[in-house]
Formats: structure tokens, C-alpha cells, sequence
């Protein structure tokens, strides 16, 4: 999952010097929103997850908690984790899981995506929202219509029962004195008071 991170933060650091990335990400990825807005409280259940480390190394700040509820979408049960939520420069990842634990397939269709100009099933429509300033950033992308892809995961339309599906979006990072801020994944729900590590 690391390799896979750091796969990402890197294409996307190489991205950014060679101004690929749209102007959006470039300025800060970022959408006001109204002072009045605010994001929906959720129930998060958080359990310790051990952050692992080389020997010889030291461990770099991460979030220590996996934030987790149980969701129902689509007609399935699902357990939906936030494992990280990780600043690296100017680009903040988030990774995620979601788990089927019912007896019935998850139909995802576009329910996390934001794909009206027919860019293919992505988790491009998710965004983290910082209340305190008022701001929303959304996923970021690469190239322009039609060959622009988002820097987040693909995915199947199916989950199966009993299927672990791991997910990650990129976004320009917050400031740096915004620690936490709220976790929109659409049909998923809203995670308030994610640490930014």
C-alpha cells in the first residue's frame, strides 16, 4: 500500500513541475463554501491500528486510528475504514477501504465518482472539506477532457461479499495548520475530524 502511495505522490510531484496538472491543483485544488455550511456529524467508530516500521527506521507521522462505521448502500452492508490521510508537500492522499460484509454484491455504479463527461468509474467525485476555512478540495486530475484521469482509484462495478476493495484519491494539501477536516465519500457518508499526518 506504501509502494502504492508513493507511487502516486510521485507522478503526481512530476506532474506538477511539468504543469500537467490542471490550474485547479496548481492554485490549491481548492472551492470556497458558504460560512453557513456545515458537514453532516457521523458516528465514526476509530480502533488502534500499529503503524509498521523497517527495522532502523523511524516511523514518519501518520494517523494512528482507522476511522470506521458501518454503512448501508445499495442494498449491501458495508464497513467502510479511513486508514490515512497523508501530506507529503503540496498533495495530501487519502486511503481507504471498504469491505462487503453481507450476503448481497455492492452495485457501485458512479455513487463515489464524479464522472458526467464519461471519464470511467473513479472515486473522483469524493473531496475533504476543511469547515474552518471554509474551503473544499476536490480529487486531482491530469490532462484535459476527454484523456484526463483522475489521480485516485479505478474500480470494479461489483464488490462481492466478503471482498475488501482498497481505494486512494490525491489532493492539493490543506494548509498546514489545518490537522483535521471532514471526509465527504458521497453515498458512503461524511467522516468528520480526519488528522491530516
Amino acid at each position: 500500500m506504501r509502494k502504492q502511495i508513493a507511487l502516486t505522490l510521485t507522478l503526481v510531484a512530476g506532474l506538477t513541475g511539468c504543469g500537467m496538472l490542471p490550474a485547479q491543483l496548481a492554485s490549491g485544488g481548492e472551492e470556497k463554501q458558504p460560512q453557513q455550511a456545515t458537514a453532516q456529524q457521523s458516528d465514526a467508530t476509530r480502533e488502534s491500528a500499529a503503524p509498521t516500521v523497517a527495522a532502523g527506521q523511524s516511523a514518519p507521522p501518520e494517523q494512528t486510528e482507522v476511522i470506521g462505521r458501518e454503512v448501508k448502500a445499495g442494498g449491501a452492508d458495508l464497513l467502510v475504514q479511513i486508514t490515512g490521510l497523508r501530506r507529503q508537500g503540496r498533495v495530501a492522499t487519502l486511503t481507504w477501504t471498504v469491505t462487503n460484509k453481507g450476503e448481497t454484491r455492492w452495485e457501485m455504479t458512479s455513487s463515489l465518482g464524479d464522472t458526467p463527461l464519461g471519464l470511467g468509474l473513479t472515486v473522483g467525485g469524493v473531496s475533504l472539506v476543511d469547515s474552518a476555512n471554509g474551503k473544499r478540495y476536490r480529487v486531482a486530475y491530469t490532462g484535459k477532457y476527454p484523456s484526463a484521469k483522475c489521480v485516485c482509484s479505478d474500480y470494479d462495478v461489483f464488490t462481492e461479499p466478503g471482498e475488501e476493495l482498497p481505494l486512494h484519491a490525491t489532493f492539493a494539501a490543506p494548509p498546514a495548520d489545518v490537522t483535521k477536516v471532514n471526509v465527504d465519500l458521497r453515498t458512503l457518508g461524511v467522516f468528520t475530524d480526519v488528522p491530516v499526518s
